[in-house]
């Protein structure tokens, strides 16, 4: 049987992390930060995940709660991890568009050092002008560049990593030589980047940190299959992941790649209970926490792209139609529905059909997959996913922090270990050993 890969995921603040819950803690003290660390070790987890953002996003030219705020800097937390955890991969967003190769390969091999081999990178792309006003240069880079570029900037990554051979750190007294001549000297002239000098950092535990892509265009799904360890995905059902799973494996062999050599990691929520109604009744609380109603209106906005603070959260869709002009109402994230007049479309028949008002139709169609049931309906259903190939693990997103985690690791954990699909002990030292990717370099 496949064994299944476990992430977790520390949400920051956004629309699905309960942060006003009295059993909420601090979003931003490393106490946090260690207890969901340390409960994904105990569980035996592969990784733990922080995602990233580059600036406070606005709605209607007010910041608001539906995004990431308040997130310290990813590989700095990540750095402090490496000194209370042992086994624990170590995983952040970093973005392509707004940082130079040279600076993020030098951050990542340090924590690969500093961690014993388990750093790791989901690399992300950016074209919006509004994030990069943030920068010196104004951060602007055309849609179309922007695989281009992190493809590059990949590229000349893993360059700089290979600049030190594994026998250049001589340290040798007797000879009174430390490094080899030539250690760390690199060049690389493209239409990206062009750089050249010497890299400081010897070849670390794991010679490359893992990569992870999110991207679910086609062109983040061939970058993924090009060159990525991990990607993430978003599909909701059984079927969908299976799909996404066949397309993604199957454009592998054009890249040289086996199937094994990409891992496919859905993000997901979950709501426990002794019994599965327990548990629904759990899930439906967790989401109207989520969805109050002054969220629910403001993500209506972000398919109607208008401004509808005037509407009841309990009454109908608007009877207007969303405006499909390029002029956003948000700033700072790229457009969440591609086709908004066909959405909109599908959104009213819903709500006729069952009666919804906007809360009741937001919370109906946002909710994110999720496993909901007694401990072992969950360890079920998640053994099921990745036996039959819709994912080869899951990156579990708590709804709470920081001790969001504990009762997945304390109920759900022992039954996928019974089952013999997930690991008792932790068997390798570095990130890509866990997921089984130690000789795929």
């Amino acid at each position: 049987m496949k064994q299944v890969i476990l992430a977790a995921h520390f949400p920051g603040v956004n629309n699905h992390t309960v942060w006003s819950d009295p059993a909420s803690g601090s979003q931003i003290d490393f106490a946090s930060f260690a207890h969901l660390a340390r409960t994904a070790e105990r569980g035996k987890f592969d990784f733990f995940f922080l995602a990233d953002g580059q600036r406070l996003r606005e709605q209607r030219g007010r910041i608001h709660d539906l995004d990431v705020v308040g997130r310290p800097d990813a590989l700095t937390v990540l750095a402090a991890l490496a000194a209370v955890t042992d086994h624990l991969g170590l995983a952040a967003t970093i973005n392509a568009t707004f940082n130079e190769p040279y600076e993020v390969a030098r951050k990542l091999a340090t924590l690969d050092h500093l961690s014993g081999g388990r750093a790791g990178w989901n690399i992300v792309t950016s074209s919006d002008a509004f994030t990069g006003e943030n920068f010196r240069r104004g951060g602007f880079l055309d849609y179309s560049q922007r695989y281009e570029r992190a493809e590059e900037f990949l590229r000349t990554a893993h360059e700089l990593w290979d600049s030190w051979a594994e026998e250049d750190l001589v340290a040798d007294p007797v000879a009174g030589t430390f490094a080899a001549e030539g250690a760390g000297a690199f060049a690389h002239h493209g239409a990206q980047f062009d750089i050249g000098g010497h890299f400081t950092v010897p070849r670390s535990p794991q010679r490359y940190p893992l990569t992870i892509q999110a991207g679910d265009s086609e062109e983040g799904r061939e970058f993924a299959a090009s060159t990525a360890d991990a990607i993430f995905s978003r599909h909701s059902t059984l079927e969908a992941g299976q799909a996404f799973y066949r397309d993604i494996k199957s454009r592998l062999p054009g890249h040289g790649r086996s199937p094994d050599s990409l891992k496919i990691l859905p993000g997901v929520t979950f709501a426990l209970g002794d019994t599965d109604a327990e548990a629904q009744e759990n899930a439906d609380h967790i989401r109207r926490q989520q969805v109050s109603p002054q969220t629910a209106i403001l993500l209506l906005e972000q398919l109607w792209n208008r401004d509808l603070s005037s509407y009841d959260a309990d009454g109908p869709l608007p009877a207007i139609d969303p405006d499909v002009s390029e002029d956003s109402i948000i700033k700072g994230r790229a457009r969440m529905h591609r086709d908004p007049l066909k959405t909109a479309a599908e959104w009213r028949a819903l709500a006729e059909a069952k009666r919804l008002g906007i809360r009741d139709l937001i919370i109906e169609v946002t909710g994110r997959q999720s496993f909901i049931g007694s401990p072992a309906r969950v360890a079920e259903e998640i053994n099921e996913f990745v036996q039959t190939d819709a994912a080869d693990g899951f990156i579990l997103v708590p709804h709470l922090t920081p001790a969001g985690l504990d009762g997945f690791v304390d109920k759900v954990v022992p039954l996928l270990q019974e089952r013999g699909v997930f690991r008792a002990e932790y068997e390798t030292s570095t990130l890509r050993g866990h997921l089984g990717l130690e000789n795929d370099l």
